[in-house]
């Protein structure tokens, strides 16, 4: 390339694309940080009043938001409650797919589970386990989520290999993880995360498989 086109390259005017892409992304950001911070307030609020006490005004007014940017982000306070949960299913799919190729698919779905649950505040998670744990709602909404987890968890294992008949497996499988982690975060709730919930991931794991054989 001559110096001359060198030249007329770097004074080419950026295209509206990249003009807009520094802007896209702080705007982005804003709306992360904004979410992020009516998630808190959300779940400081229901873990200190309760979930029913807690208005919708409460916790726009704690995150110093108005009412209306609250519905910009959620659509009703159950909303609110799942946010921290949201990126649970893609981030299962995600380890699901970096697990080394000679693992069977419950091998590997227990170690993506385990990893997922480290990211996990254990003391906040127990929290929220119970605040769903007493409203019906909520546990309605719970159900929702484990049948998103069980999809993605079976089209990870599915990605594993390229053989049909594997398909079926791999939804055998991720039905018996997503039922060790309903059954396992109960049990854990139960017997107050007295363990890390990734040393519990491992003893449910050893528990099917004592029923397997």
């Amino acid at each position: 390339m001559t110096a001359a086109k060198t030249a007329r390259n770097r004074a080419k005017p950026s295209s509206p694309r990249e003009k807009s892409a520094p802007a896209t992304g702080l705007r982005q950001r804003k709306r992360e940080a904004t979410q992020e911070r009516l998630t808190r307030a959300a779940m400081a609020l229901f873990l200190q009043r309760g979930f029913e006490a807690t208005t919708i005004d409460d916790i726009a007014a704690a995150a110093e938001v108005s009412r209306r940017s609250f519905f910009h982000y959620f659509a009703s306070k159950e909303d609110a409650v799942y946010a921290w949960q949201e990126d649970i299913a893609a981030s299962l799919t995600e380890e699901v797919a970096a697990r080394p190729a000679s693992e069977s698919m419950l091998t590997a779905a227990e170690n993506a589970i385990a990893a997922a649950t480290k990211r996990l505040d254990p003391s906040e998670a127990l929290a929220m386990a119970r605040l769903k744990r007493d409203n019906p709602i909520l546990q309605a909404r719970d159900q929702l989520k484990y049948e998103r987890l069980e999809r993605a968890l079976a089209q990870g294992l599915a990605r594993r290999t390229n053989r049909k008949s594997e398909k079926l497996r791999a939804r055998l499988v991720a039905m018996i993880a997503t039922g060790a982690m309903r059954v396992g975060g109960e049990v854990w709730v139960t017997e107050d995360a007295r363990e890390k919930p990734e040393a519990f991931v491992k003893r449910m794991f050893d528990a099917i498989r004592g029923i397997l054989k």
